[in-house]
């Protein structure tokens, strides 16, 4: 039986909501394999057993127990954020020779900085929307900003996994503000023109058929825009399917599956769009997207027919098969 080894937690401030997910997960596991939960902080990696904390050796992709080497066969990341879903476990994964069921390191870190995976995908004539990439305060002066992108505008960490540093401007004097609480969260920030549409989002996944692309998702939110709160705290609707005519689910669908493409993703992904105007504009791509009972992705899975536990054998069957 293969040991798969599910790593958890990390360095973002969503560490709370990836056990969450890793809960999910390990509660509606493919049968025929057995799963090992890794929680990642960043003074050290480790096995819950009961009350205990068993040391997990990065080296050796190993634990002990009772004085037996346990070594993880597989690997499953579900961590949002550092050092999960920007590819860096996968990268060391991938040196110790351990096939993981995930996007590999590149497209995990090309999808996980939002300026940069947005400018790739635009190259390939993906609306996204106007933005400015700021590696430091100075970069550009609050004017320019304004000149160039308008109010409102979103500014959000570039380069972390997290729902948390992102703001809303509708006055030139929060933007400021913003630009701070943006780089406590990042290195780098995008600050992006705001879309006026519709807000939906595709989850989309490899089954042993072909990429499938799930119910539509309409988020409605009485908050700003769909934030920690919107999306944790219950500050949101979470319509599925989407209200949207049945021709812009289908455009959503198909530019869902270039993106999965294009992007060369594997296992779940999730897929954010404004539509405006009838044209899909995408906002961000997620490689680990929330998989708690309350999340997206599982509440896509109900609406579409299918069970937790059926969707990971499913993706346990692809992935492995193509390593």
């Amino acid at each position: 039986m293969k040991r798969v080894g599910l790593f958890c937690g990390g360095y973002s401030s969503e560490f709370e909501i990836s056990l969450k997910s890793a809960q999910t997960i390990m509660d509606n596991f493919p049968s025929g394999y057995e799963v090992v939960p890794i929680h990642v902080f960043e003074d050290g990696w480790f096995v819950p057993q009961g009350a205990e904390k068993l040391p997990f050796s990065i080296e050796r992709m190993s634990y002990q127990s009772a004085g037996i080497e346990s070594k993880i066969d597989v690997g499953l990341i579900y961590i949002h954020g550092n050092p999960g879903e920007n590819g860096k476990i996968q990268a060391l994964l991938d040196m110790k020779g351990i096939p993981y069921v995930n996007s590999n390191a590149l497209a995990s870190e090309l999808s996980f900085d939002k300026w940069y995976c947005n400018q790739f995908l635009s190259r390939f004539g993906i609306p996204v929307a106007k933005s400015l990439f700021l590696k430091s305060r100075t970069e550009f002066t609050e004017s320019e900003i304004l000149d160039q992108l308008g109010l409102p505008c979103f500014v959000k960490p570039s380069d972390s996994g997290s729902s948390f540093g992102i703001s809303k401007v509708s006055k030139a004097g929060d933007l400021s503000a913003a630009l701070d609480k943006a780089f406590e969260e990042g290195d780098t920030i995008v600050i992006e023109a705001f879309l006026k549409g519709t807000e939906v989002t595709c989850g989309i996944y490899r089954s042993p058929s072909g990429l499938i692309p799930l119910p539509l998702t309409e988020i409605v939110t009485d908050n700003d825009f769909f934030d920690y709160e919107a999306k944790y705290l219950g500050q949101s609707q979470e319509i599925t399917p989407a209200r949207i005519p049945d021709s812009i689910r289908d455009l959503v669908w198909e530019r869902s599956k270039e993106i999965y493409s294009l992007l060369q993703l594997r296992s779940i992904a999730r897929i954010d769009f404004m539509v405006v105007d009838g044209i899909p504009h995408v906002i961000e791509v997620n490689t680990t997207p929330g998989f708690s009972t309350a999340s997206l992705v599982p509440q896509m899975l109900g609406v579409y027919g299918k069970s937790i536990r059926d969707f990971w054998t499913e993706i346990f069957e692809v992935e492995l098969k193509s390593m």
